[in-house]
């Protein structure tokens, strides 16, 4: 059969009149269901709205259903069959596609029981220009209640208000984007602020520093941390991972490095320590590399512990170069690892080159990574230049070389000159 204009024109006024005045989710399903009662005779009636269809919000959510209202229904049990798995009729309908008109649920093998007295469910999906975002049920306490009109009419009813639903959906992601934007802001700032606001003041040596991360949030780390006796840790530390949970960890990692270097000195001490501070506090998949060194202003000396990094590359000015690998795996890895300290000598004139993976790792167009002979090359085209300087150079090699601006990975970068 086909629905009179009439019907037609009175239920869109209802439909309008009760959703249009809104974009909070909840409030048009509600209002939804309650146009409904105007149609179509119920004793209970239901709206379920996808989980893909709000991705922003229930990303973490198991169950299938992730929005709903319902009217004479029981309260839903926490492990309800068609919330989680998308069962009985309304999940039939929903991945299917089909309406449902089931005169008699206990003979209905696809039927979930939402309430003891139902006999009879009408149950059609809402349909979008993406494709089904969700169910429109109705059920009766009577057998064979709904009729092939009701299913029409329901249909239609459920046509008129998927715009709507589509809406709300649209605004309650913008809002949850912003949200999520400005947690990221303020992140991105606590974040910035973990970093050294400036290079350190130790004379004899010229450092500069920088770090480019990719995103809004970034899971590299560098740090000065000045010590007594005229000496000073460097540190430089990846992250694996990004975003917020990286950058978690980092601030961890950060609080007890400072705390322990000073308490400490002794760098394998200082990895151990750090080592069960990860191990403690990051999930499986997360690990942390780093280069924690201790300077010593009058020496030159730099005693250090490579744990999985990429290795620093001290540039001699008589030309040569070395590569700082001793040390241990990568932190939060292995529980209670010992340790091993390196040592090197910075003379008048050397560099000392501290970077994480992004710096190496941009490639060209036949996929050949920059590597740290480039690196090296770039940071002696410098020549006697102040190490700000040699950062500028490998910024502009790295990006002449991938052609690119941006970078696939966070990009950090420390040089230490002795002058």
């Amino acid at each position: 059969m086909t629905l009179p204009a009439e019907l037609k024109y009175r239920v869109l006024l209802e439909l309008s009149q009760r959703i249009s005045r809104t974009l909070d989710l909840p409030v048009v399903l509600n209002d939804l269901v309650q146009a409904l009662r105007s149609a179509i005779a119920y004793d209970a009636a239901g709206v379920f709205v996808l989980n893909q269809a709000v991705p922003l919000l229930r990303r973490a959510d198991p169950n299938v259903i992730a929005g709903m209202v319902q009217k004479g229904f029981d309260a839903p049990p926490a492990d309800d069959p068609m919330l989680r798995s998308g069962k009985g009729i309304v999940g039939h309908v929903i991945h299917s596609g089909e309406v449902v008109n089931a005169p008699d649920v206990r003979k209905d093998p696809r039927y979930v029981a939402g309430r003891s007295a139902t006999r009879s469910e009408l149950a059609v999906p809402i349909v979008s220009e993406k494709g089904v975002i969700g169910c429109l049920n109705v059920e009766s306490d009577r057998e064979a209640a709904f009729s092939a009109a009701d299913a029409e009419l329901l249909e239609f009813f459920a046509s008129a208000a998927a715009v709507s639903i589509e809406k709300a959906l649209l605004h309650r992601q913008v809002l949850e984007k912003q949200r999520i934007e400005d947690q990221l802001r303020v992140a991105r700032e606590v974040q910035s602020g973990l970093l050294p606001g400036a290079p350190p003041d130790l004379p004899g040596y010229d450092i500069a520093a920088v770090a480019l991360p990719t995103g809004a949030i970034g899971g590299d780390y560098y740090d000065y941390v000045p010590l007594e006796g005229a000496r000073l840790g460097v540190v430089v530390a990846d992250v694996s991972g990004k975003g917020i949970p990286a950058a978690l960890i980092m601030a961890t990692f950060r609080a007890a490095l400072r705390t322990e270097l000073r308490r400490l000195g002794d760098v394998p001490a200082v990895a151990a320590q750090l080592n069960r501070v990860v191990m403690e506090s990051r999930d499986a998949s997360r690990f942390v590399t780093t280069v924690c060194g201790v300077l010593e202003q009058g020496s030159g000396r730099f005693t250090y512990v490579n744990c999985g990094h990429n290795p620093p590359i001290l540039l001699r000015a008589s030309g040569g170069a070395e590569t700082l690998q001793t040390g241990g795996p990568a932190l939060g890895i292995f529980a209670d690892h010992r340790f091993e300290a390196g040592s090197v000598a910075l003379d008048t004139g050397d560099s000392l080159v501290l970077f994480t993976d992004g710096v190496v790792e941009p490639a060209d167009s036949r996929d050949v990574e920059f590597g740290a002979e480039r690196l090296a090359a770039a940071v002696r085209r410098a020549g006697e230049g102040r190490a700000g300087d040699a950062l500028q150079s490998v910024i502009d090699a790295t990006r002449a070389f991938s052609g690119h601006e941006e970078y696939e990975d966070d990009f950090t970068l420390v040089v230490v000159k002795r002058t």
